[in-house]
């Protein structure tokens, strides 16, 4: 039997979102003086305008998009833009890979009930062929699967100048993974994802084209409040100022805010893809050394650098049960939160059993390594009984 390791990661955070704050983050680092006070007072509107002009500069979105800070985190800002912007009479694809991508399906099936939806999807750990969309049609995808670790290799399929708009789920992809402005059209993402803030509120980024859609198309289907974009027939551009639709946590803006400035203290967008590479690299090098795992995804091209999910391989673990299966990582898990070695690393619940580590930039390499002995002592504590 292997002896139980000595060393613990510092930091056991491995969630996939929330996800682990920065090193160095603390609540009494937090301004305050906006709490408390109107978010549409000077105060409170002067931050929340400066976590989106932040937000547009570290991403690198071009000046003539808006970004607007939304209710109901990457949910709501998705389900806006495809309630503001997919139509009846046009044709519309969903692509998905994953559980997230799935909701979206469901919504076009059985919310919007759009007649002309093509509805493209793959098992976890695949990607289906998105280059069999054809380019007139509306698309809604997901950048990066946050429950299958299966990422888009590339926009290639996506022509420059297509005639329908693009609807892209970024939400753990963006500050991990460059995007392709130039080709996307509505993006959304959530503060609690790869910048490891407070949840509740979504980003959604707009193109002068997806504006144009949102303008000349009045939906016929309901849309509550919390998703109406436009006054007077034009874009509302206040909420892409900071007059945001309903009111906002100011303390969770100034926690985003606050990861922000550590990022661009680092050096930007680019830092953080690179430390997510190299934690990335960590989990996937282990993965492929140990001969009773697998990375989810076969493809190297397809491996995101943010949530790694692994499933186990082997003779013992084929041996077992499905439902002894799926209590190997859940015993692991638990095995390792009662030691306070690592937390919230099982797979996602509609996963094949599975573990998913969190290796966006926010996490640490060392914490990374230290945890990787304890899951193997921990499986063989699970196969040993």
């Amino acid at each position: 039997m292997t002896a139980e390791p000595t060393l613990k990661p510092e930091r056991p955070f491995f969630s996939s979102g929330p996800t682990a704050k920065h090193l160095g983050w603390s609540a009494s680092n937090l301004k305050t003086e906006s709490l408390g006070r109107s978010h549409r007072s000077a105060l409170g509107k002067s931050r929340l305008k400066y976590a989106i002009d932040l937000s547009k500069e570290m991403l690198g979105v071009p000046e003539d998009y808006l970004v607007g800070i939304m209710p109901a985190s990457d949910t709501g800002a998705l389900e806006c833009a495809m309630w503001t912007m997919l139509r009846p009479d046009r044709p519309a694809t969903v692509a998905a890979w994953e559980s997230f991508g799935n909701v979206w399906i469901q919504d076009a099936v059985k919310q919007l009930k759009l007649p002309k939806l093509t509805a493209l999807d793959a098992d976890y750990g695949e990607i289906p062929d998105l280059a069999s969309i054809p380019q007139d049609n509306d698309v809604v995808f997901t950048w990066n699967g946050t429950t299958s670790g299966a990422k888009i290799p590339n926009t290639d399929w996506l022509a420059e100048g297509r005639e329908g708009v693009t609807i892209n789920d970024a939400t753990s992809a963006v500050f991990a993974m460059e995007m392709d402005w130039g080709k996307l059209d509505a993006t959304t993402y959530s503060w609690q994802k790869v910048m490891g803030s407070e949840a509740q509120h979504g980003m959604l980024i707009l193109s002068p084209k997806a504006v144009n859609r949102i303008e000349e198309y009045d939906p016929k289907w309901p849309l509550p409040k919390l998703f109406r974009l436009k006054k007077g027939g034009k874009i509302n551009e206040g909420i892409f100022r900071g007059e945001t639709i309903n009111t906002p946590s100011m303390l969770a803006t100034e926690d985003y805010i606050d990861a922000l400035e550590w990022a661009q203290a680092l050096g930007g967008r680019k830092a953080m893809f690179e430390r997510a590479d190299a934690n990335a690299k960590i989990v996937k090098d282990w993965i492929e050394a140990t001969p009773w795992l697998r990375n989810m995804v076969s493809d190297p091209a397809k491996q995101t650098n943010t949530g790694v999910c692994f499933v186990f391989q082997g003779d013992w673990y084929e041996s077992l049960s499905d439902e002894d299966k799926a209590g190997v990582p859940k015993k692991i898990v638990k095995l390792l939160e009662d030691r306070d070695v690592g937390y919230d690393f099982n797979g996602y619940r509609d996963a094949p059993p599975s573990l998913r580590i969190w290796c966006g930039g926010t996490v640490e390499q060392e914490d990374l390594k230290r945890l990787l002995p304890w899951i193997e002592w921990a499986y063989e504590q699970v196969k040993n009984g």
